[in-house]
């Protein structure tokens, strides 16, 4: 079994304070994952100053800001981006970002990262979609929300745009923070595998790390999954991050699941 590859998702989880970026990035190379992936956007272009703040974000970040406050106070300003790639280089991990603007895809383009990951929340979105394929890099797509139309539909727009299918990852992913075990679906991976041809992986929001494992055993090629120094930290996504003893067991287990499964 080839090896899987392994993202430790820092999202938001820096709370916009670059020395928490750099803890983060050491806790993902003692773990042994493969690339940090972050979130850059430009919160104007994003999100409109009515938009509510989800239930888990009301909850762990304060009910009375609005969305539009809360990513202004939590995200980097793009040139940070530089710092933060200079110093995954130096302790060799792989450096990549989701964009959610098409400023800020063009900012890590022209940064030269290896990967582009769609998020959830713009797989629908198809001029963003044709932008990303047009690079012609490998792609990740999450699909949280999308049901196979959406999905089929993506992928045929990143091919057209100039990105082939060979390039492309699909992860099967719930969103929901955290995601109950009853709602993973699990099998819808398999299921986007039969679908379309793709490689597949998946995208955790669940509590723990039995669900990312059982993926790998299940065919995944690639994992994501959030993690944080410490899920008490004030910040939307730490609640439903592992800490960092959780995260080096994780992929200590994936490791020994690519060495268990064997030829057959």
């Amino acid at each position: 079994m080839s090896k899987t590859f392994i993202i430790a998702e820092v999202g938001v989880n820096h709370n916009a304070d670059l020395n928490l970026a750099y803890k983060l990035i050491d806790v993902a190379v003692s773990a042994g994952v493969d690339a940090v992936k972050f979130q850059a956007a430009i919160p104007e272009l994003v999100v409109t100053r009515y938009a509510q703040k989800a239930d888990y974000q009301k909850d762990t970040s304060g009910a009375d800001e609005s969305q539009l406050e809360m990513i202004r106070k939590i995200l980097f300003p793009l040139e940070t981006y530089k710092e933060i790639q200079r110093y995954c280089d130096e302790k060799g991990i792989i450096f990549f970002s989701t964009a959610f603007d098409p400023i800020s895809l063009d900012f890590l383009e022209k940064l030269g990262q290896p990967y582009h990951k769609i998020p959830s929340g713009e797989i629908t979105n198809l001029p963003y979609l044709c932008q990303v394929g047009r690079y012609g890099k490998p792609v990740i797509l999450s699909t949280g929300m999308a049901n196979l139309g959406e999905i089929e539909a993506a992928i045929e727009v990143l091919e057209q745009a100039g990105t082939p299918r060979a390039k492309l990852t699909v992860l099967h992913c719930t969103t929901e923070y955290p995601t109950p075990m009853i709602e993973v679906n699990l099998r819808a991976m398999q299921g986007i595998h039969k679908a379309f041809g793709v490689a597949v992986g998946y995208s955790d929001h669940t509590l723990g790390i039995e669900v990312p494992i059982a993926a790998v055993a299940m065919g995944a090629t690639v994992i994501e999954k959030h993690f944080t120094l410490d899920r008490n930290m004030s910040g939307p996504d730490h609640a439903a991050s592992l800490e960092p003893e959780e995260l080096k067991a994780m992929v200590t287990a994936i490791r020994n699941i690519e060495k268990a499964m064997g030829d057959g």
